[in-house]
């Protein structure tokens, strides 16, 4: 090999991008998207929450001071039907006259690899707390981060489906999706 390709070679390695930290502190909540899903009678079921808001504090570099925080407003549920979304707000399910919002608070974020992490926190729903996992997907861009995850509730933990739907007729395990985007910092 030449000195003249080394030497070139050298350069390129000394210029190369090194990976950076990279901030996130904002949510774009319109561009954001909470779903679930569900088995009901044997069939899979869908549906959203339409107003949230979020805040997130998080550098990749610097995990030991990352947050974040969710506000769900549980009456701008669409659970595919006016029947389910009557439903779903009284007392046996989400109760949003006594319970408006969930809401999920931070208190750990842990790597995983590269671009997985798990987000420990408390879930409140419906005047119940829990302590919850939250395993998610960082999908940098040019500009934004898009932050994937994915939970499983299972609603009698948190008394939901009460009464004549405590029996099988909903399964028990609900899937959360969250999509969550925020422009880097």
């Amino acid at each position: 090999m030449s000195i003249r390709l080394l030497l070139a070679a050298a350069l390129c390695l000394c210029v190369m991008p090194t990976a950076q930290a990279v901030e996130y502190t904002r949510v774009n909540t319109t561009a954001s998207q909470i779903s679930f899903s569900y088995n009901q009678m044997g069939s899979r079921m869908y549906g959203t929450f339409s107003r949230f808001e979020a805040t997130l504090d998080f550098d990749t570099d610097n995990l030991a001071n990352a947050h974040t925080t969710l506000h769900i407003d549980l009456t701008s549920i669409d659970a595919g039907s006016e029947d389910a979304n009557s439903e779903l707000v009284k007392p046996a399910w989400f109760d949003t006259a006594k319970f408006p919002l969930a809401v999920f608070e931070s208190s750990r974020f842990t790597r995983v690899d590269e671009s997985h992490f798990v987000i420990s926190g408390q879930l409140t729903l419906k005047g119940i707390t829990r302590e919850v996992q939250v395993p998610v997907e960082l999908k940098p861009g040019q500009t934004i981060g898009i932050f994937d995850a994915e939970l499983v509730l299972q609603r009698d933990e948190f008394g939901l489906g009460a009464g004549e739907w405590a029996d099988t007729v909903v399964s028990k395990d609900i899937a959360i999706k969250f999509k969550v985007v925020a422009p880097q910092q």
